[in-house]
C-alpha cells in the first residue's frame, strides 16, 4: 500500500473498532469490545513505534512518543476505550494533515505532472514521436494544439499563442512571433508551430522549474526543524505535570488524561501546512521557491540588492545613434560591432546585433572572441581587432579625449547607456543606447520597503552618472555603480553581517552575487537557466513587483505558523493543567485535543489565500493592452515634442513656424482627443478599482494643465505667424519644455497606474 494512504487506512480501521465494540457493548458483550479497542490501539502504537524508531536512528525525536506512552498507559490502565478513542484521533489527524498537505502542494504537484515526456520530431517530413530525452539541440519538432512546449528552442512558424498561465499565473495568452525564443513548460493555444531545439530537455527551463518544484515538496524548512526542537521540551514538561498530577491525587487516571491532551502537538502540524502553503501560494502566483529554508529566509530580509540592466530597467534595450571619431563611418562601424556582439548574451550585445542585422543583409562570423564579464567584448571581425565595452576598455589611452569626453556628458544627460568601440586598437566610435525604467519598479520598490525593506542598493558595472539617474527615477537609497561580477559579490557578502540579504539578477553576471546573498532572485524567462541555477526564488513572470509579492507571502506564512505554534502550545498547555486538576477526564480530553488540532490545521491553510489586506478588482487584460497601444501610438507625438523642446529656439524663424504649426495640428487632432477620452471614459470606470474619495484628482489636474498648454501653443503659434517680434522662439520653447516634462511625467504615471491595477 502506498506510504501516502496509510494514514486513511489507519483512520478507516480504527472507526470501525471503535464503532464495533461499541455495538457489541450496546448487546450485552462485555469482554469482545476490550479486544476489539485493545487491538486497534495497538496496531496504531505498532506503527507508531516503527516511525519512532526509524527518526531515533536518524538522530531525531519528535512528540510522536507522548502519543504512545498515551496508548501504551491506557492500555497498562486497563483503559481499551480510552485507547482507541486516543487511536482514533491520532488516525483522524495524521489522516487530516496528510489531505491538507496535498492540497498545499498542489500547485507544486501541477508543475511536475504536466511535464511533457515526449516530443514530436520532424525527419523529411514525417513526426515521429521521440522520448523528451532524445530530442537534441538542431532538431526540429512539432507542438500541437494542446501540447506543452517540451524544450527551449526558437520559433520557426510566423507565430504562436502560448497559454503560460500554468508557469506565471497570468491567464491571458502571448502571441510570440517568428524568430522568438521560446521556454518550454507553456501550452500551445492556438495552431500547430514548428521549433528548432536550442537546449537538451534536462537543460531546458522547464526541466529546471521541474527540479526546483521537487526540492520545494521535499524540503524541511528551518522553522519546521526549530519547531521539532521546541518539541522535545514538551515530553519532559508533559511527564512533569502528569508525574504531578499522579503524585498529587494518587489517581493515575489524571496522568493518563495529561498525557492524552499533550497528543499530538499542534506545534508540528501547523508549521510544515503553513509553510508549504506559502510556497505553493507563491508557485500559483508565477514565483518559484526552492525550499522552505528559503522561504523562511526570504520573510526576515531586510537589505535588497538590485542590478540595474534587466532588473530595475526593461533589458530590451534599443540602439538610439552611432557616434564615430574617426575614418570609418557609422554604418560599417555598426556593422563590426553587431558582428561581434553575436557572440554574447547579454541584453545589450543582442541589442547591438539586432540594430546592426536591420541595416545589413548578413553580419560576419566573429573569432577568438573573449567576454570581460562587466567590461566588454573582444574579438576578430573580418580580420580586424574590434573591441566593444567601456571605455577603460576599449580604449584607456584615450579616456581623457575631448571627444570621449563628449560623448559620457551627452550620455549623462540623456540618461542613456553607451558601448565604446575601438578598432585595431583604435578608439573609432559608440554606440549610444536606451533601456527604460521598468514601468512597476518605482511601486515594486515602495512595496518592499512596506514590507520590511529598510535599504535598497542597486550594484551595476554602468557609470555612476547613468546609473545614478535611473536610481533617482526608480527610489534607489545607494547606488554603486562601475562594479566587476567580483565587487558585487564582495558587497553582498559584507551586507550579510548586516542582516538578511536579497540580491535581485537576471543575467549569466549575476549569479555569483545571487549565491552569496541570504536569498537570490532570479528575474524573468530565463529563471531556470543562467542566473537561477544560483538562486532560491525564480520568478516566471518578468516584473519586479512579483519579488515585493513574494516577500508578502513568506512573511504571512511565517505568521501563520508562528500563530498556529503559540496558539496550539497554549491551549494545549492549558488543557493539560485542567487535566491535571481532575476537571477533564482522558476520553473528553482526546476529543478536544482533535479539536485543537483541526483547528490549528485549518488555520495554517490560510496561508493559501492572499488574504484579508490584498488588493482585488483586476482591470480586464484587453482594455489595459488597449491602453498600452493607445500610449505606444502617440509616442511619436511624444517624441516630436521632445525634439521641439530642444532645438526649436535654433530654427530658422521659417522653419520655426511651420514645425510649431505642425505639431499644434498633431496634438489637437491626436493628443488632445485622447487626454479627453480618458477624463470622459477611462477615469470614471478606474475609480472602482482605487481607494479614496477622489484618486485621479492629480492625474486629472495634469490633464487640464496639458489641454491649457496646447491651448496656449496654439495662440503662440497664430502670434508669431501674424508678427515674429510680438513673441521669441525662446519664450514658445520655454512652453515647449514645460509641456514636454508635463507629457512624460503623466505617460509614466498613467503606466504605472494601469500596469499595476492588471497586475492584481
Amino acid at each position: 500500500m502506498p506510504k501516502g494512504w496509510l494514514d486513511p487506512a489507519l483512520l478507516g480501521f480504527t472507526i470501525i473498532a471503535l464503532l464495533a465494540g461499541l455495538g457489541l457493548r450496546w448487546l450485552g458483550h462485555a469482554s469482545i469490545p476490550d479486544y476489539l479497542w485493545s487491538g486497534s490501539a495497538l496496531v496504531v502504537a505498532a506503527v507508531l513505534a516503527v516511525e519512532i524508531v526509524v527518526r531515533l536512528l536518524r538522530r531525531e525525536v519528535g512528540v510522536d512518543l507522548i502519543a504512545l506512552i498515551s496508548i501504551a498507559g491506557a492500555l497498562w490502565l486497563g483503559q481499551a476505550l480510552v485507547a482507541s478513542v486516543v487511536a482514533v484521533m491520532l488516525a483522524s489527524g495524521r489522516t487530516l494533515e496528510y489531505f491538507t498537505s496535498q492540497r498545499a502542494e498542489r500547485e507544486l504537484q501541477r508543475l511536475i505532472n504536466r511535464a511533457p515526456r515526449f516530443a514530436w520530431r520532424l525527419e523529411n517530413g514525417d513526426l515521429v514521436q521521440t522520448p523528451i530525452d532524445q530530442v537534441r539541440p538542431g532538431n526540429h519538432i512539432l507542438v500541437r494544439m494542446g501540447e506543452v512546449v517540451p524544450v527551449d528552442g526558437t520559433l520557426m512558424s510566423p507565430s504562436a499563442t502560448l497559454d503560460e498561465s500554468a508557469l506565471t499565473g497570468e491567464p491571458i495568452p502571448v502571441t510570440r512571433l517568428a524568430g522568438a525564443a521560446l521556454r518550454s513548460g507553456g501550452v500551445n493555444a492556438g495552431s500547430p508551430f514548428e521549433l528548432d531545439v536550442s537546449q537538451m530537455a534536462e537543460q531546458s527551463t522547464y526541466a529546471g522549474i521541474v527540479r526546483m518544484a521537487e526540492a520545494a515538496r521535499q524540503s524541511r524548512a528551518p522553522f519546521v526543524r526549530l519547531a521539532d526542537q521546541y518539541a522535545l521540551t514538551l515530553i519532559p514538561l508533559t511527564l512533569l505535570i502528569a508525574g504531578l498530577a499522579w503524585l498529587v491525587s494518587n489517581d493515575p487516571i489524571r496522568a493518563l488524561a495529561v498525557v492524552v491532551v499533550a497528543t499530538p502537538c499542534p506545534l508540528i502540524l501547523a508549521v510544515p501546512i503553513a509553510i508549504m502553503s506559502g510556497i505553493s501560494r507563491c508557485a500559483h502566483r508565477g514565483i518559484l521557491v526552492k525550499d522552505g529554508a528559503t522561504l523562511e529566509a526570504l520573510a526576515g530580509a531586510e537589505l535588497l540588492f538590485l542590478d540595474k540592466t534587466g532588473t530595475l530597467t526593461t533589458g530590451h534595450a534599443t540602439v538610439q545613434s552611432i557616434e564615430h571619431c574617426g575614418e570609418l563611418p557609422p554604418e560599417q562601424l555598426l556593422f563590426l560591432a553587431g558582428s561581434l556582439a553575436q557572440a554574447s548574451p547579454h541584453p545589450i550585445s543582442a541589442a547591438i546585433a539586432t540594430a546592426a542585422r536591420r541595416d545589413n543583409a548578413s553580419l560576419a562570423t566573429p573569432t577568438q572572441v573573449e567576454e570581460s564579464p562587466g567590461a566588454g567584448l573582444r574579438g576578430q571581425v573580418e580580420g580586424r581587432e574590434v573591441m566593444i565595452g567601456t571605455l577603460e576598455f576599449t580604449a584607456p589611452a584615450q579616456r581623457d579625449g575631448a571627444w570621449a569626453a563628449s560623448v559620457l556628458r551627452r550620455m549623462d544627460y540623456q540618461a542613456c547607456g553607451g558601448s565604446f568601440i575601438s578598432v585595431q586598437g583604435t578608439l573609432a566610435g559608440a554606440v549610444l543606447f536606451a533601456d527604460r525604467l521598468r514601468v512597476e519598479s518605482p511601486q515594486a520598490l515602495r512595496r518592499l520597503k512596506q514590507a520590511g525593506i529598510r535599504k535598497v542598493v542597486m550594484l551595476t558595472g554602468d557609470r555612476l552618472e547613468t546609473a545614478q539617474m535611473i536610481g533617482l527615477a526608480a527610489g534607489i537609497d545607494e547606488v554603486r555603480a562601475g562594479l566587476r561580477p567580483e565587487e558585487k559579490v564582495a558587497a553582498v557578502q559584507r551586507a550579510c553581517a548586516e542582516g538578511k540579504t536579497l540580491m535581485v539578477g537576471d543575467g549569466v553576471n549575476d549569479a555569483p552575487a545571487l549565491a552569496a546573498a541570504h536569498v537570490g532572485i532570479a528575474l524573468g524567462a530565463s529563471g531556470a537557466t543562467a542566473s537561477s541555477e544560483a538562486a532560491g526564488v525564480v520568478l516566471l513572470v518578468d516584473r519586479l513587483d512579483r519579488v515585493a509579492e513574494a516577500l508578502d507571502i513568506a512573511k504571512r506564512s511565517r505568521a501563520i505558523a508562528k500563530q498556529g505554534v503559540l496558539v496550539g502550545m497554549g491551549l494545549s498547555l492549558l488543557a493539560m493543567l485542567v487535566a491535571a486538576l481532575g476537571y477533564l477526564p482522558p476520553i473528553s480530553g482526546a476529543i478536544l485535543q482533535e479539536v485543537i488540532d483541526v483547528a490549528v490545521i485549518f488555520n495554517a491553510l490560510r496561508a493559501l489565500g492572499a488574504g484579508f489586506g490584498s488588493r482585488s478588482g483586476k482591470m480586464q487584460g484587453a482594455r489595459v493592452d488597449q491602453l498600452g497601444a493607445e500610449h505606444d501610438d502617440l509616442a511619436s507625438v511624444l517624441e516630436k515634442v521632445s525634439l521641439m523642446a530642444t532645438n526649436f529656439a535654433r530654427y530658422p524663424a521659417e522653419q520655426a513656424r511651420d514645425e510649431l504649426g505642425g505639431l499644434v495640428a498633431l496634438l489637437e487632432q491626436k493628443l488632445v482627443p485622447h487626454e479627453q477620452n480618458d477624463e470622459a471614459e477611462l477615469y470614471p470606470s478606474l475609480i472602482a478599482h482605487l481607494k479614496g474619495e477622489d484618486p485621479l484628482a492629480a492625474l486629472s489636474h495634469t490633464h487640464r494643465e496639458i489641454f491649457r498648454l496646447v491651448k496656449l501653443l496654439g495662440r503662440m503659434h497664430k502670434d508669431f505667424s501674424v508678427d515674429r517680434t510680438a513673441i521669441s522662439q525662446e519664450e514658445i520653447q520655454v512652453t515647449l519644455i514645460r509641456l514636454d516634462t508635463l507629457l512624460h511625467l503623466h505617460f509614466d504615471q498613467e503606466d504605472e497606474l494601469y500596469h499595476n491595477l492588471d497586475s492584481r
